[in-house]
């Protein structure tokens, strides 16, 4: 199987490339504060994926998949406080929330797999 194929990593990388657009259009101000801590979190959801699945070792890729969730869930965070401060629409926060929610259980799924796989070896 290669990383592609992977349905959580396909969707984080879109959904890196979406914060990406809308804090591309913001202030300094708010790329500096606000969109730099943004784009980091979203951007490791995906990078610690594909991290853990290049290490070989299903210690290290479940490990690999906790950091990105945490990430998934520090992404949840910074666009909340871009909602609550002004620097996107509800419409595009409720949207952003629903593929998190959708990524979160793409990624739980994911983390299980990888301890049922190391069981059946």
């Amino acid at each position: 199987m290669q990383l592609e194929e992977l349905r959580v990593y396909t969707l984080s990388m879109e959904m890196g490339e979406k914060v990406w657009n809308v804090v591309a259009e913001w202030n300094y101000f708010e790329k500096d504060t606000v969109g730099k801590q943004l784009v980091r979190a979203v951007d490791s959801v995906a990078s610690n994926l594909s991290e853990g699945f290049g290490r070989y070792h299903y210690k290290e890729a479940i490990n690999f998949g906790y950091y990105s969730r945490g990430s998934l869930y520090e992404t949840r965070a910074w666009l909340t406080k871009a909602h609550n401060r002004g620097l996107i629409t509800g419409e595009l926060f409720h949207q952003f929330m629903m593929e998190i929610n959708d990524i979160v259980v793409k990624l739980n799924n994911y983390i299980r797999s990888i301890g049922k796989r190391k069981t059946t070896e």
